[in-house]
């Protein structure tokens, strides 16, 4: 066992593991003050190391001990009702997305998630501007976009939080809610990446590491949720995104 790990990290130096752990437990961190973080982050340090095509499939595993945490730290304010709804909605399509994503090729997988990234900041902006009321009918449509999203790139989560949002959820019950739906629906890819070939050693050693290092990061978010400035966050999380997901697409099409 600990000499497939070896294996795993065999062409990662110590200074990228402690880079991709920093930067787990910032983005963990952050995802719990401002509902998403994780998977709009990891992707510029893991792009480099693992390629682009195995991004997907490490955020969805990690994503499993992250969300578990966000659950146990703020599990008095889920939302049941919602998470039901949002989930029926959203798995069939995020199954079908991911076996999608499976059949790209690294510079496909690259462009893809470069473009996502970069949408999630105007479309954040859009549907927070537009302030959309949903009823659970709306909360259903909302949740088969949210699942197909979902399912073949990364940055999904923008779409989920505004959805949750216009359905009446407010505050910390909106950071409860998208962790359930997000560990279900996380559950559901992983299955489909799995039968698909998709998951490999290295996969499942990079997200333990991720996953491991950010799991605390839910609590340390609770802490902080009320005294940090989160418009602070976001405005550095949306220049890092934009920034980062260009050089990813720009370098999927020279290269």
């Amino acid at each position: 066992m600990l000499a497939a790990i070896s294996n795993a990290f065999a062409d990662v130096s110590i200074w990228q593991l402690l880079l991709v752990a920093g930067v787990a437990l910032f983005a963990s961190v952050l995802g719990g003050v401002a509902g998403y973080g994780t998977g709009a982050l990891m992707p510029l340090v893991l792009v480099p190391m693992v390629g682009a095509e195995n991004v997907v499939p490490i955020i969805a595993i990690a994503g499993m001990l992250t969300n578990t945490g966000r659950v146990f730290a703020y599990l008095s304010l889920v939302d049941w009702r919602k998470v039901w709804i949002v989930s029926a909605g959203a798995i069939p399509f995020c199954m079908i997305t991911a076996y999608g994503y499976t059949l790209l090729t690294g510079k496909g997988a690259q462009i893809v998630i470069g473009t996502m990234l970069i949408l999630t900041v105007p479309l954040r902006y859009v549907m927070r501007k537009r302030a959309i009321v949903l009823d659970n009918k709306g909360l259903f449509l909302g949740a088969v976009a949210y699942g197909t999203v979902m399912g073949g790139t990364v940055g999904a989560g923008v779409i989920l939080l505004s959805v949750l949002m216009a359905s009446g959820l407010v505050g910390a019950a909106v950071i409860a809610t998208d962790a359930v739906i997000s560990l279900t629906s996380g559950i559901s890819r992983i299955m489909v990446f799995g039968v698909a070939g998709a998951v490999s050693v290295q996969t499942i050693a990079f997200a333990a590491l991720i996953g491991a290092v950010a799991f605390p990061g839910a609590f340390l978010a609770r802490a902080f949720v009320e005294r940090l400035p989160i418009h602070i966050h976001t405005a550095i999380l949306d220049a890092v995104v934009l920034t980062g997901g260009l050089v990813m697409v720009v370098g999927a099409i020279v290269r």
